[in-house]
């Protein structure tokens, strides 16, 4: 079908779309922050028209072009490199052991970091720790050959600075950049700088020696002085102290008469103040109090007016509402009820409806069958329920109840029948024949049902009519009614 063709052709298209977008996704890669994103193979050209042989990526991220493009990624961690120099020569050609530890990384300078690319990329850590340390003990030794022992051993800051300025140059060239030294203690095997210890040692000593003996010199010295300068100023501040205590007698007195003074003025001040402050106060609650009362004023009034208008306006609401909610009430069941009538009577209708609708087409179909001929349709109808047309016939009088009969009569007639036979026949002839119940409808038997068939249905009448009778006698027997027949010959 065109319509499931064209499905699965959209549904291919969909899953090549899909697949594509994953490919292309799978090839977008971000370079974490601890990682140097080395892109390999097609990637273009430098400022200089040459072809680059990496293009690398600290942060971000870059798609890799498939079957042209491949990449790996080169770790920033810190490398902690162990030197152990040992049989250094100085510049005054004596042997010297320098034991460092040294932090290298690879870079991010964008030079730096293609060196890295072309250089290192592929390199296991252990084979970039070896090539870092050949190039350290290379400008280690070179370094030592320039500088003294004692430079070397007292200028400590001098020897990393050089050695920090000449590793960097060299390792930059592989990619590498130096992040930290550590040089512990340096030695040699003819004791070199074990005798410029001993001799700063024993200097160090009579040094500190000499020291102590001027200082001790100068402690009983300075002793005699202080015990004489104490003296001095202690008399000088016995007549001093004495001279004091006079002078600040006085003016203890002086300070005790003004304080008298202002304490008297404070004690007008306070008093006069306390006066005027209880007249404000008073003042100031006369005020509050008429405030308060116009306040409590305004409070009551405004509470009668909630009691009586907002309780007023609070019970007319509530009748408004019940109304409404009342009227709403008998809308809705005055509509629930039409609804339910217009319901029922509508669905009566279409009952109603469905019935004529499938009579109407019965009875088309039967004139269809009898060839279009309606007489012949209702023919036909009749003709289908003889049987219950002669069951009501027998009907009608099956049930008559009699309770007594009395015949007065010869005994005998003119067909040789009794008179009971003559009467109980000429009751039952009552019953009017089929053929007249045609007639009076208007209709007459059909020919096509032959004579033997009409014969057969009035003996079937017939022998309904006997079987009635003998009803009738059993039930007149049944209900004690009493038959009778009188004969004058007898």
């Amino acid at each position: 079908m065109p319509g499931a063709e064209t499905l699965i052709i959209v549904c291919v298209v969909v899953v090549v779309l899909f697949a594509a977008i994953a490919a292309i996704l799978s090839r977008y890669r971000k370079c974490p922050s601890d990682k140097v994103l080395v892109i390999y193979g097609k990637v273009g050209t430098d400022k200089n028209g040459q072809t680059k042989s990496a293009k690398c990526i600290h942060g971000g991220a870059a798609f890799i072009i498939p079957v042209l493009q491949s990449y790996q990624y080169m770790d920033l961690t810190p490398i902690s490199i162990n030197v152990d120099l040992k049989n250094a020569l100085s510049k005054q050609n004596i042997r010297i052991n320098v034991p460092s530890r040294f932090t290298v990384g690879i870079s991010t300078e964008p030079g730096v970091m293609q060196n890295a690319a072309e250089r290192l990329l592929g390199l296991k850590l252990i084979e970039i720790q070896e090539l870092a340390k050949d190039i350290i003990f290379g400008q280690l030794r070179l370094i030592i050959a320039t500088m003294a022992i004692e430079e070397i051993n007292s200028d400590r800051d001098k020897f990393l600075i050089a050695v920090s300025n000449n590793v960097e140059i060299e390792l930059k060239k592989i990619g590498l950049r130096l992040i930290n030294v550590n040089v512990t203690d340096i030695t040699d095997e003819s004791g070199y700088l074990e005798s410029l210890g001993k001799e700063a040692a024993a200097k160090a000593i009579n040094d500190a020696k000499k020291s102590v003996a001027e200082k001790h010199r100068d402690g009983e010295i300075g002793q005699a002085n202080a015990q004489k300068d104490q003296r001095i100023q202690v008399a000088s501040a016995n007549a001093s102290a004495i001279d004091g205590e006079n002078t600040a007698k006085v003016e203890i007195a002086h300070s005790e008469a003004k304080r008298r003074e202002a304490e008297a003025e404070a004690l007008r001040m306070a008093t006069a103040a306390e006066a005027v402050q209880a007249a404000k106060a008073k003042q100031e609650a006369y005020i509050a109090q008429q405030q308060a009362e116009q306040t409590r004023a305004e409070l009551e009034r405004a509470t009668q007016q909630a009691d009586i208008i907002v309780k007023a306006q609070v019970a007319k609401q509530e009748a408004e509402i019940a109304a409404e909610a009342e009227a709403e009430v008998a809308r809705r069941k005055a509509r629930g009820e039409a609804d339910a009538i217009f319901a029922k009577m509508e669905a009566e209708a279409k009952g109603n409806q469905e019935i004529l609708s499938k009579q109407a087409e019965g009875m088309r179909r039967l004139v269809e069958a009898a060839g279009g001929d309606a007489d012949a349709a209702v023919k036909l109808i009749v003709a289908d329920k003889l049987e219950q047309l002669i069951a009501i016939q027998v009907e009608a009088i099956k049930n008559i109840k009699i309770d007594k009969i009395t015949v007065w009569d010869t005994g005998s007639g003119s067909d040789g029948k009794g008179s009971t036979a003559n009467f109980l026949s000429g009751l039952m002839q009552s019953v009017p024949p089929l053929g007249d119940l045609f007639k009076q409808a208007g209709m007459e038997l059909p020919d096509f049902l032959g004579k033997d068939i009409n014969e057969a249905l009035e003996k079937s009448r017939e022998e309904a009519v006997k079987r009635a009778s003998e009803d009738i006698s059993k039930d007149a027997e049944d209900v004690g009614g009493i038959v009778e027949l009188v004969d004058k010959d007898k």
